[in-house]
C-alpha cells in the first residue's frame, strides 16, 4: 500500500519504518517539504495536502490538537481513504486533555473527517518498542488494539499491524477510542510521572 504519514517524530519514524521493512511505499507528510530533504530522513517528503492526495492510507503521528487543525484542509484529499489516528489527547505537560465521558480524540477527527474512514491504532503503543525486535514479550506480541466503524478498513489495518509483528485487537467502532485514549493515558502515567519507563507495552491475552 501507499502509506503517507503526518509527521516525523519518535512514533513517525518507527512506524515508517516498520510500514518500509514489510514492503510498502511510504511518504513523510511535512509541514514545509523544501526545509528537509529526502536523503536526510530516509523517506520521500511531500506537504501535507500532496502526501494526502497521493496515498491510501494516511497516519497521523503529530499532536492531537495540531492533527485536528491540519485536517480541516485535507478533507477533500482524504475522502474514501483510511486515516489512521495514533494520537492522544494531552496537555503540554503529558497530562490527559479530558474531552469529556462521551467524547475521544478519535471521535473528533471522525468528524472532522465525515467522509474517511478513522480507525484508532497505535496509540496505545510506545515509541520505544514499536521495532520487532521488541515485540515480543515473554511470548506475547504486543497488541495493537483498534477501533474504527468501518469493518472493510478496519480489517486492512489490521491485516498491517500483523505485518508489522502485533497482535491486533478490534475493540469495536470509534467510540472504542474513548477507552483506548484512557490506556494510553495510564500507560503514560506510569512511564513518566511514576518513572516507569516506556520500554513497556499491554498485551491481551485471551484464552
Amino acid at each position: 500500500m501507499k502509506i503517507g504519514i503526518l509527521g516525523f517524530g519518535s512514533v513517525g519514524k518507527k512506524l515508517a519504518q516498520l510500514f518500509s521493512d514489510t514492503g510498502h511505499t511510504v511518504t513523510i507528510g511535512v509541514r514545509n517539504p523544501a526545509d528537509v530533504s529526502n536523503s536526510s530522513i530516509g523517506f520521500e517528503t511531500a506537504s501535507f495536502a500532496q502526501t494526502a492526495a497521493k496515498v491510501e492510507v494516511l497516519v497521523l503521528a503529530i499532536p492531537y490538537q495540531a492533527a485536528l487543525e491540519i485536517l480541516k484542509s485535507l478533507t477533500s484529499e482524504l475522502a474514501n481513504k483510511i486515516v489512521i489516528d495514533s494520537t492522544n489527547p494531552l496537555n503540554p505537560d503529558w497530562s490527559p486533555l479530558l474531552l469529556g465521558q462521551e467524547n475521544s480524540a478519535g471521535e473528533e477527527i471522525q468528524r472532522a473527517l465525515p467522509q474517511s474512514f478513522v480507525i484508532k491504532a497505535f496509540n496505545t503503543i510506545f515509541a520505544d518498542v514499536m521495532q520487532k525486535e521488541s515485540h515480543n514479550r515473554a511470548g506475547h506480541s504486543i497488541t495493537a488494539f483498534l477501533a474504527g466503524n468501518d469493518a472493510a478498513a478496519k480489517g486492512k489495518i489490521i491485516s498491517l499491524t500483523k505485518e508489522c509483528g502485533f497482535a491486533p485487537v478490534d475493540t469495536g467502532d470509534i467510540t472504542s477510542a474513548r477507552y483506548l485514549e484512557a490506556m494510553a493515558h495510564l500507560n503514560i502515567r506510569i512511564a513518566v510521572a511514576l518513572q516507569g519507563g516506556t520500554s513497556a507495552a499491554f498485551f491481551y491475552h485471551q484464552v
